[in-house]
This record gives C-alpha cells, structure tokens and sequence, in this order.
C-alpha cells in the first residue's frame, strides 16, 4: 500500500512508480532557498520531455529574487497570494505557438509535458510543485514582456513543504493529497464510451 504525505492512502489500481502516487500540490511551503543544482535540475527534466517535430514550444520565466517575486504577485490572485508568497520560486510556463511562422497546433500539449517532467523531477529532488491559472493573465504578459507568439499556460509555486497549520484556517482542510476517478473512466475502446475496464 503506498502512503504519501500527510498519511493520506493513494492507491493506484496498477503497479506504477511511487513518485507518481507521491506527487501532489501542497498550498504551504517554506520559506528556505532552493540550491541552484537543484532547481536547475527540475528544469533539466522537463528540457527532456517530447514536443512534436523536436520543437520545445515550452519557456520558463522564473522569480526567485524578492525584486522578481514582487513584481510577479502584482498579477497573481489574491486568493492565490495568501499562500503562494512563501515560495522561494515561482515559474511562468509560457508555448510558442508558431512553428516556420504557422500555427504549432501542440504547443500547449507538448507544454503540459515539460510540466509533468518538472513536478516529478521536484517530488524525486524532495520539493513540491503547486500550478495555478488565478492570475491576471493579460497583466503578466505586459509585466514580463511576453512576446504575443508565446501563450501563457499556468504558474507554478517551487520549494520545499511546509506544516500545514501555516496556512490560512480555510485552507487548512484542504492540505491533503486528493485522489483520482478509477482508471476504467478514463480510457476506452475503439470509441468514447466504450469502456475497456470494468
């Protein structure tokens, strides 16, 4: 039986690697400095993910300095700043959605896979990853300079877990890995509704 952190049981109905079950989105973090090997190292994963024709749509702009993290909270929900600020990185995914100046129509798929490469490679390096889209879109583009060919595609919070009674009371309940739907609701056979497993 696999146990991820805070007890909570995740189960996979197949044999799969613990760091999949591992893997989760914690609200508190704290406020210690990441070791550029190891940061650098989660964005080497990801620099390995497939992207069609080999193309890497995927950037990251990254805060990790206190004038780089202010200037990135001006965007950032209020909501999601009430536990975010703790972070010592946060990281804009953004796509390039040209490819030979026409449409890169995978850019945002290929994208979501330097992403599940760099959550893995944090939860093997003892951080942990929280994505968020609870910002002010548009305003990151003109904070950061955003060139209208690169999509902005989520923010992700980087560091290292904190105890959850550091959180807000109303979040506090939910500093808790969450579980999935059965695996049998997920693929099917030959066409959408033909379930495979039962």
């Amino acid at each position: 039986m696999k146990i991820s952190q805070n007890n909570i049981i995740r189960q996979p109905d197949y044999h799969i690697d613990d760091v999949f079950t591992q893997r989760w989105s914690p609200r508190s973090f704290l406020d210690k400095k990441i070791p550029d090997e190891d940061l650098y190292s989660v964005f080497e994963a990801a620099r390995w993910a497939p992207s069609a024709f080999n193309e890497q749509p995927w950037r990251f702009i990254i805060a990790r300095t206190d004038e780089e993290r202010e200037l990135f909270y001006r965007f950032i929900s209020e909501f999601n700043l009430t536990w975010c600020k703790k972070a010592p990185v946060l990281a804009l995914i953004i796509s390039h959605t040209k490819r030979n100046e026409e449409e890169n129509r995978s850019h945002s798929f290929d994208a979501g896979a330097a992403w599940g490469f760099l959550a893995l490679q944090a939860t093997l390096k003892g951080l942990v990853t929280h994505p968020m889209t609870g910002f002010d879109f548009t305003k990151a583009r003109e904070l950061l300079s955003i060139p209208n060919d690169y999509a902005i595609q989520a923010l992700v919070a980087i560091g290292y877990q904190g105890d959850k009674a550091a959180l807000p009371e109303n979040l506090q309940n939910r500093e808790m890995p969450n579980q999935r739907r059965p695996l049998s609701e997920s693929i099917f056979s030959g066409k959408f509704g033909n379930t495979i497993l039962k």
